[in-house]
């Protein structure tokens, strides 16, 4: 995985998902100090990332991979993002405090019910110019 960049963290997501969607770009939007990159899930990349990684292809969570460092998936991965991003979005923070079993229960009720809920895509979008040095090909 020598392609990715050391100096970033990397978000793998469900790139066909509207509400993952919405989320990434929330995420730009408040990631100031310009910590994260994102690759979807399904592209060759994303599979290549979770391939290297040793998790199951079928995953059905974000992953933040920390590259050099480890990776993280569900609540934990949510919150590990939250802590690097604008100084408003940190008040998230406070929801930590719950249990990871716990709060993976919130997570996966929404993972599990978001195509339901917010609608899927065909295919994973492409970014818009402004924002496509942010997502890794």
């Amino acid at each position: 995985m020598n392609q990715l960049p050391q100096d970033k963290k990397i978000i793998l997501f469900d790139g066909v998902c509207n509400y993952c969607n919405d989320k990434v770009n929330f995420i730009i939007k408040n990631d100031t100090n310009d910590s994260f990159r994102f690759v979807a899930l399904q592209s060759e990349t994303g599979q290549k990332i979770i391939a290297y990684l040793g998790i199951n292809k079928t995953i059905d969570s974000i992953i933040l991979y920390e590259p050099g460092y480890a990776y993280f998936i569900k609540s934990e991965a949510v919150f590990r993002i939250i802590k690097h991003l604008s100084s408003s979005v940190k008040l998230l923070l406070v929801f930590n405090f719950i249990p990871t079993n716990i709060k993976n229960i919130f997570y996966d009720c929404i993972a599990k019910n978001r195509y339901k809920w917010y609608g899927k895509k065909e295919n994973c979008l492409l970014p818009s110019e402004d924002i496509a040095s942010k997502f890794i090909a």
